[in-house]
């Protein structure tokens, strides 16, 4: 029997072995990892580039457009691109003139309107209702008899009267004659002399009294409603009509103790009243209360108010504008314009087609407009409209107010 020798490989050959395959493996999968990738047009990103051999990614922006421009020119440089060198866009905004206008300081309250005059007409003494006189709502004029009282109790007293007085009249006469012969004496005399006065007194006061029973209207006015009839029994005091003279009226307001020194008797002003929306009404300050209310700072004004179309009422609640002063030239722009930044105000001018951020000082305000009393000249143009995109020095493109009309006119025919 022969003896079988196995020969093995040695650990190195068996290690060196191991690693070519290891490398070899490496390799196929290296290849197949780059063949990919080639496939889809990129580069493994464990692969640097090689210079000279970078080339913009492609791409569909704004930016790419602007960096796949082709160069030209020595050195290196960029070619300009196509927007270089243009101005940025201008702004569209709607704009306003200044203008010049009548401009005037004026203070505001509210007040109340009253009668000229104003009365309820009561009866002083006690009695029955014989007759009224009057219409209600009619005009009367001053001394016109508007009701009437049963006089006849007091034409009995008055008739009485009158004899009393007849015979101290007579008495008196007599007590003259006996004096003169000395058969009465001087006191005797006083006192017949006294009983003629206290007679002719009583029968004076029945005289007033009984032309009391007969009243009349004490000025020129327009009577309210009655409230009596005929033959009711009237006591002193008792309500019968209101008159009052509505040919002009007085108006009470009051004004901030502030104002006082820039208030004077004829300063004119104007009211407005609920009851004829859009019309106003002129008057003039004749009157003030001597003191300030302490508790308001206010002082109570009085003016008069013409009335000669009888439109006005007693008792109306009425706006007031009082004129403080007028200026004949002040600069005013639209409320629209007025630009705020913190404490200051400012416009946006126009001038050589771009937009200057100027501050201004305001004065008065109306419905609508506001004063410039420093910053603007008159024929300046301001903006009104567009503002928030605006900046110091912007370009702006003035907008029409008006939209211009198309051309609707037909095109000529060929040989028309």
């Amino acid at each position: 029997m022969s003896e079988t020798t196995s020969v093995r490989p040695s650990k190195s050959k068996r290690t060196s072995i191991i690693a070519i395959a290891i490398l070899v493996l490496v390799t196929v999968v290296f290849l197949a990892y780059q063949k990919m990738f080639d496939g889809i047009g990129l580069k493994p990103p464990f692969q640097s580039a090689a210079p000279g051999d970078v080339k913009p990614a492609a791409s569909t922006g704004p930016e790419s457009k602007q960096g796949a421009a082709p160069q030209a020119g020595t050195g290196g440089k960029p070619a300009p691109t196509a927007s270089a060198g243009k101005a940025p866009p201008s702004i569209p905004v709607k704009v306003a003139q200044v203008k010049e206008t009548i401009m005037t300081d004026s203070v505001t309250a509210v007040g109340s309107l009253l009668a000229q005059e104003s009365v309820v007409i009561r009866p002083e003494i006690a009695g029955r209702v014989t007759k009224i006189h009057f219409n209600e709502g009619q005009e009367v004029n001053a001394g016109a008899p508007l009701l009437s009282i049963d006089p006849a109790e007091l034409s009995a007293q008055l008739a009485q009267g009158t004899a009393d007085v007849h015979l101290n009249q007579q008495r008196y006469s007599r007590a003259q004659d006996m004096y003169k012969q000395s058969f009465m004496s001087r006191q005797a005399l006083d006192e017949a002399n006294s009983n003629l006065e206290r007679a002719s007194a009583g029968k004076q006061e029945i005289l007033a009294r009984l032309a009391k029973t007969e009243i009349r209207a004490p000025f020129k006015g327009v009577l309210g409603l009655r409230k009596i009839s005929a033959g009711a029994y009237m006591k002193p005091g008792d309500d019968i009509v209101t008159l009052e003279d509505l040919s002009a009226l007085k108006l009470d307001f009051r004004v901030p103790e502030m104002f006082l020194s820039k208030l004077k008797t004829g300063q004119e002003l104007t009211i407005r009243v609920d009851a004829y929306p859009g019309a106003s009404f002129s008057g003039k300050i004749y009157a003030f209360e001597p003191g300030v209310d302490e508790r308001t700072r206010t002082i109570v004004v009085r003016a008069g108010i013409p009335n000669s179309e009888a439109k006005l009422r007693s008792g109306m609640f009425a706006r007031v504008d009082v004129l403080l002063a007028t200026r004949p030239i002040a600069l005013v722009v639209p409320e629209q314009a007025i630009w705020p930044q913190g404490k200051d105000v400012f416009v946006y001018k126009v001038a050589d087609g771009k937009a200057a951020l100027t501050k201004i000082e305001l004065g008065v305000r109306r419905p609508g407009e506001v004063e410039v009393v420093k910053g603007l000249s008159a024929k300046d143009i301001v903006v009104t409209d567009g503002q928030l995109k605006l900046r110091d020095g912007a370009a702006v493109t003035v907008m029409s107010a008006q939209p211009k009309a198309a051309n609707v006119a037909p095109a000529a025919k060929a040989g028309g």
